[in-house]
């Protein structure tokens, strides 16, 4: 079903960006699969690159490594010559090999100046199946219309809600001041949100364009089957981009960056687990380009599993742990694995944690303990009870935990 891991993985795929004129540039996709269809970004003056710096691609990489031939249009050649940017840009989509199908091209402004500036010719070419554009909330009604669905990310204090209608949705950004919050490489570019506004894009392009569409289910158990059956460093890196990383964020393990995680992988995870451990999934969610898991992470406690229990050593007891695991996929590739679990549980299980703590602050009713006593509360978390609710909701009544009280000893 997947590459034997008795043979090397194939490399990773070069970037390889070639400048059609000045300001105008074009990337084939950097995906296995190798093509897809085409994209055009309007971008700022930069220096048009492949660059990633901490993780953060630049928009060529980012939209390349979804699967899209792209083509960046810079503000300098807009300004020069508008329809002969555009009617270059598309000229050279539709000669590229990768670039398939050729029918229906998305356009992404990053910046109003530049959606100004090419909007009327956009709205000109037949093959633009959907546009993007960032904004300030103050320009809103200054966006020139486009002809295709599109989609406005707006910077700024708006609605809290989206806006509808038939050909436009809007998005507001009231954590960001500018729509530079998706320009990555300047002061303010804020991961988070442009993280967030990108998945928004995908959605929207990627229903209008019929693509590219990739079996994210199956590409997520190619990763776990390296991790845990082949237990092989090499090609479980292999499925993922260029610079992914992994946060198990209870115990903050894990790596930022190839050589980080690949790292993490070979010295503090995929041997160090152990030889039972055995992952039940319970529910999965497909979204545009993530899937979410809930599973139950039973092991032995025979070593010391320092990802999930630094500095714990081994008690040798059985562990029955619910996970979240939220899967980003660029392409056909991971991006990053945010991993959580209830770090409480594990402790409660493993005898670790006492039933009683004492309650360091004043109780509201104004109750002080007597001389030589301490006030303590039940410390309210689950044994091996909240996997095994996870499973069936009815094995364990509900809201008993209402029932605890602090008590003085």
């Amino acid at each position: 079903m997947f590459n034997d891991i008795t043979q090397p993985p194939p490399p990773l795929p070069t970037a390889a960006l070639r400048t059609l004129s000045k300001g105008v540039s074009i990337l084939s996709p950097l995906t296995r699969r190798g093509h897809g269809p085409g994209v055009i970004l309007l971008v700022p003056d930069s220096d048009a690159s492949t660059k990633i710096i901490e993780g953060v691609p630049s928009h060529l990489v980012k939209w390349a490594e979804e699967g899209y031939a792209v083509v960046e249009i810079q503000q300098q050649a807009l300004q020069n010559n508008t329809k002969d940017a555009l009617s270059q840009a598309i000229d050279a989509l539709k000669r590229l090999e990768t670039c398939t199908p050729k029918e229906k091209i998305g356009v992404v402004a990053y910046d109003p100046t530049c959606w100004s500036l090419a909007a009327e010719t956009v709205n000109s070419v037949s093959e633009v199946a959907a546009t993007v554009v960032y904004a300030d909330i103050a320009q809103h009604n200054s966006i020139a219309v486009s002809r295709s669905p599109s989609i406005y990310h707006l910077a700024g204090k708006g609605s809290d809600r989206p806006l509808r209608s038939e050909n436009l949705t809007v998005y507001y950004y009231p954590e960001v001041q500018s729509y530079t919050f998706a320009i990555p490489f300047q002061k303010t570019f804020h991961y988070g949100q442009e993280a967030l506004s990108h998945t928004r894009s995908l959605t929207h392009l990627k229903k209008r364009m019929d693509g590219p569409w990739f079996d994210l289910e199956l590409i997520w158990e190619e990763h776990t089957y390296y991790e845990f059956a082949d237990r092989s460093v090499e090609h479980t890196m292999s499925t993922m981009v260029q610079e992914p990383y992994v946060n198990h964020v209870p115990t903050l393990t894990g790596g930022v960056g190839r050589a980080s995680l690949t790292n993490f992988y070979a010295h503090n995870f995929i041997f160090n687990n152990s030889a039972d451990t055995s992952l039940e999934l319970t529910s999965r969610s497909i979204a545009i380009d993530r899937v979410i898991d809930e599973f139950i992470f039973t092991f032995t406690h025979d070593r010391e599993l320092d990802w999930l229990l630094p500095g714990v050593p081994p008690t040798n007891l059985k562990v029955e742990v619910p996970f979240n695991a939220v899967v980003n996929i660029r392409g056909d590739r991971l991006y990053h694995e945010h991993i959580s679990w209830d770090q409480g549980t594990v402790l409660r299980q493993l005898g670790l944690l006492p039933e009683y703590l004492p309650f360091p602050y004043a109780l509201p009713d104004g109750m002080t303990p007597a001389p030589g006593k301490r006030i303590e509360y039940r410390v309210p978390v689950a044994g091996t009870d909240a996997a095994d609710k996870l499973r069936d909701r009815n094995s364990v009544p509900s809201n008993q935990m209402f029932d605890f009280k602090i008590r003085e000893v």
